[in-house]
């Protein structure tokens, strides 16, 4: 049965790729990178940069027009009703891999949205605060800024 994200794999498994290629990208850059016992956090990693430790949620983004498309709320049940939940500040990063382009990107959680966010591919026709470029976070660059931060 098909998701609508690819043929045969379910949301699941997307979000398995996902937080594997994250994973595997840390540690080959030397990164420690720790997994939470069970599914009960709202990080899927730790990652620790020697000095500091960042609590890290793994989404699959998608291309939307000319943007990368993440979402920043995670679906769950209140009372029996669906409901939309933030992650507000119990984590400090996003990790996303584009699933139509496999490229990675690091986002601060200080700076997404609280459903969605969206990554720009070019440069927008006006100049706004809340537009972010999406080369603004590629993840091996956002690594290279973390070093320089220890």
């Amino acid at each position: 049965m098909s998701s609508g994200w690819s043929h045969g794999v379910n949301t699941k498994q997307i979000g398995n790729k996902t937080e594997a290629r994250i994973l595997s990208t840390l540690v080959a850059a030397g990164y420690g990178v720790s997994i939470p016992f069970g599914d009960n956090e709202k990080y899927d990693l730790i990652l620790d940069d020697g000095s500091r430790l960042y609590r890290v949620q793994c989404k699959t983004g998608w291309r939307e027009d000319a943007c990368i498309r993440f979402k920043t709320g995670s679906k769950t049940t209140v009372d029996g009703d669906p409901t939309v939940v933030d992650y507000d500040t119990t984590v400090d990063a996003f990790a996303v891999r584009c699933r139509d382009s496999g490229e990675l990107y690091w986002v601060p959680s200080d700076d997404v949205g609280k459903k969605s966010t969206y990554l720009r591919l070019t440069e927008p026709a006006i100049d706004h605060p809340r537009v972010r470029l999406a080369t603004d976070y590629l993840l091996e660059d956002r690594l290279t800024h973390l070093e320089d931060t220890r």
